[in-house]
């Protein structure tokens, strides 16, 4: 019988090591894992933590190990290429950093070992991902197993896989499980046991056979109905011969139904099902993606509070951990892997080989209903023939491999409809930003209407939306503050829209919780990006957390927002409260505001703002109390402050009548000079890209490749209500940036333009 050993402790760590390692060396650092080198720097910001080779070293002895004919090395997440010695001597290779592989390490072991990963997440044009907004931290950061064995085992090399595959099918009342076994070293007369248990053990379905594949017929079958009813079963299947069992394995499963329509969006089951939710990074401050399993459930019982019922696992695959979570809990998933942002003709096998991973390291899940091919991958364009034809052969592997699921693709919004990569997949999702990256918050709801119009036959999903929020605060929001209140705003709106039209087949929140992202420099933070529900602790619920608690949650609450927005200078001031209960009074000081109530479950109130006031909302038996004081001017700790800004908007000449940084791209464009200045700034850009990306060539400085966004309306639409200083400061996401002369000089040349009539008193 196999026997599995946890390897995560007494590691020794060596930072920017690339030799190979016979002995411990003595400056090396003990560690247990998991672990990343990159958990400070990857989020402080400036675009520049550490990324090469380090090295990660243990003593294994061999009278320590259990007795077994075979031994493999199971690495679960080495971000983001490994390659594996025993004394010295090379065992395997892997690169991609977010999946399971083993390596059978059986003929290099002596008496005594020792075992070396050199790890690498350096710049690579053969390993996805390489550009993307977040934080690639390197390290062992999951766990690490030995798995010992005998010469007839569940297959171990096989992507990383189980060695076990199970189909089900429903019909009607009952389902059909075909249960394949995939056995290395299987002899004549060897028998497998086939064991199918519910969720309380008891056996519903045993069989013994000489064949690898069967199939079982459960009557009366009880559906994996996502939140509601998130039932499980368990196929268990052992090898035996002459009675001896020499390998088990056992998997959970569960039975659904269901379908995409482009008219009735999800359907589970038989009846529709709206998918409402979010998406996750994996990281934390301090430790990055080096993760514990309390990590895992805190995060999911966050995403069960809000009233989630689906996930999408973005931009990689997640620990099997959390996969398992969702089963239990019912979410509904979108999978995917790292092929995001930037297409490499020299990693199309790298995206094929990570797909092949998450497909058979995942294929029993019952949660995860569709695969994801790519994220925002025409971001430089999408006419490129090789990235259609690299799409086209995922989504035939992908179909192959499990003709039980959809694909879909997440594009970005400035991506024409006609697009042929559009129209590849199964189904398709767009990330619109509408509200924050610019346009109007209220563009969303017409964009996917005019999407269903033209392409009625087309399921489309809204696959991210979000804005960023830290503790900063006003009572006149406005898009680009960075407060909570405009984030909760944006999300009023956002939840109104989506949630409205039906034919949305599922929405996704960018993002669940904060994130590192080191390039970025916006909201007074440097080094996370801040659209997360949750900040990146898991510590404060932002309001917006509980605008979708109140719209998908059946716990009954309420909640009064601003409550780290005390001090107001207005002398009425209005109060937001959120509650999925249908009525809500508020209290100030003890006197009645009255009671209100809304379907759209978001309560505005005008309340006196005099001296200090408590408040109390009250919505049937829950409460929740708040405090406002007068002020005389505004708090200044609610103002963003820029960290490490090169200049700020006070700093910049604005002369009346002529233009200046202050502006936006979209006032610029409606002057013959201002679109003259905006042309010469892209061709700029474009230079600059076009040197960076022959800097990034290879070697070292491939840290320095950028990716020139393709420039059409779309992309123009988007940024025409960024002013220039906002739009240069986000340029440092793609390794653009400009001095603080440098941003004084093109001020100077904006004055000298007039504006039009019309702008003329802005």
């Amino acid at each position: 019988m196999r026997k599995i050993v946890n390897l995560n402790e007494n590691w020794f760590f060596c930072k920017n090591q690339e030799e190979i390692i016979k002995e411990i060396p003595m400056e090396a650092t003990a560690v247990d894992l998991p672990h990343t080198w990159n958990g400070i720097d990857g989020q402080d910001g400036g675009s520049d933590y550490f990324r090469g080779t380090c090295s990660y070293s243990k003593e294994l002895l061999k009278e320590d190990l259990p007795v077994a004919r075979k031994y493999f090395l199971e690495i679960n997440g080495a971000n983001s290429s490994a390659d594996v010695y025993i004394n010295g001597n090379h065992r395997a290779r892997h690169d991609g950093g977010y999946s399971t592989f083993r390596v059978d390490i059986t003929e290099a072991l002596q008496e005594r070992n020792i075992l070396t990963a050199l790890v690498d997440n350096a710049p690579s044009q053969f390993v996805y991902p390489q550009f993307a907004d977040f934080t690639f931290y390197g390290g062992l950061y999951r766990d690490v197993n030995l798995i010992a064995v005998e010469d007839t085992h569940f297959d171990l090399s096989y992507y990383g896989g189980k060695g076990l595959q199970i189909t089900p099918a429903v019909e009607g009342t009952c389902a059909k499980v075909t249960v394949k076994a995939y056995v290395t070293g299987l002899q004549t007369g060897d028998t497998l046991c086939y064991r199918l248990a519910d969720a309380q053990g008891g056996i519903v379905a045993e069989m013994e056979s000489e064949k690898e594949e069967e199939t079982f017929i459960l009557e009366g079958v009880h559906l994996w109905d996502g939140v509601n009813d998130p039932y499980l079963y368990t196929a268990s299947v052992s090898v035996k011969r002459n009675g001896t069992v020499l390998d088990e394995v056992s998997e959970r499963f569960g039975c659904r139904s269901f379908s995409i329509d482009p008219e009735r969006g999800f359907i589970l089951n038989g009846r529709e099902y709206p998918l409402r939710g979010v998406s996750r990074h994996q990281d934390r401050p301090g430790i990055g993606n080096a993760l514990l399993f309390e990590h895992h459930r805190e995060d999911m019982e966050l995403i069960c509070e809000m009233g989630a019922n689906t996930i999408r696992l973005a931009h990689y695959q997640h620990d099997r951990y959390f996969y398992d979570l969702c089963d239990e809990k019912g979410m509904v998933v979108w999978a995917e892997i790292p092929y995001i942002s930037r297409h490499m003709t020299g990693a199309n096998e790298n995206a094929v080989s990570q797909m092949k991973e998450l497909i058979v390291q995942n294929y029993n899940h019952p949660s995860i209903v569709v695969w994801g091919l790519s994220n925002e991958i025409t971001l430089g364009g999408a006419k490129n023939p090789d990235l259609l034809a690299n799409h086209e052969r995922l989504n035939d592997l992908v179909h192959e491999m499990d003709p039980t699921r959809l694909t879909t693709i997440a594009c970005i919004s400035h991506c024409k409809t006609d697009e042929e990569i559009v129209h590849l997949s199964d189904v398709v999702a767009y990330n619109h930003y509408f509200g924050w990256y610019g346009g109007d918050v209220q563009d969303n709801g017409v964009w996917f209407d005019k999407f269903h119009k033209k392409y009625p036959q087309r399921a489309i999903g809204c696959s991210e939306y979000g804005c960023e929020a830290l503790n900063w605060h006003s009572s006149n929001p406005m898009q680009g503050d960075y407060t909570e209140e405009y984030q909760a705003y944006y999300h009023e709106e956002l939840i109104k829209q989506l949630f409205s039209r039906r034919y949305i087949w599922a929405t996704y929140v960018w993002n669940m919780f904060d994130f590192g992202a080191d390039s970025r420099a916006e909201g007074g933070e440097n080094g996370q990006n801040h659209k997360g529900l949750v900040t990146i602790d898991r510590k404060y619920k932002k309001d917006s957390f509980y605008a979708y608690k109140a719209w998908l949650s059946k716990e009954p609450f309420v909640h009064i927002c601003g409550k780290r927005y005390v001090d107001r200078v207005e002398e009425i001031t209005k109060v937001t409260v959120y509650s999925n209960l249908p009525e809500v009074e508020l209290f100030a000081n003890g006197e009645s505001l009255g009671k209100k109530q809304a379907e759209e479950h978001f309560f505005y109130f005008d309340v006196p703002n005099r001296g200090e006031t408590q408040l109390l909302a009250v919505a049937g038996e829950c409460k929740d109390e708040s405090l406002i004081k007068k002020v005389d001017s505004v708090n200044p700790d609610y103002i963003l402050k820029e960290q490490g800004t090169v200049l700020n908007w006070f700093d910049i000449t604005a002369p009346k009548g002529r233009y200046s940084l202050n502006d936006t791209i979209g006032d610029m464009l409606k002057s013959v000079r201002g679109k003259l200045f905006v042309g010469g700034l892209l061709l700029r850009l474009l230079k600059t890209f076009k040197k960076n990306d022959a800097k990034g060539a290879g070697g070292d400085e491939a840290k320095n490749k950028t990716e020139m966004p393709e420039i059409n309306s779309g992309m123009i639409k988007m940024v025409s209500s960024f002013t220039l200083l906002r739009l240069t400061g986000m340029l440092g996401m793609v390794n653009v940036s400009f001095t603080k002369e440098e941003l004084l000089a093109m001020n100077r040349k904006l004055n000298k333009i007039k504006k039009p009539k019309g702008l003329s008193e802005k």
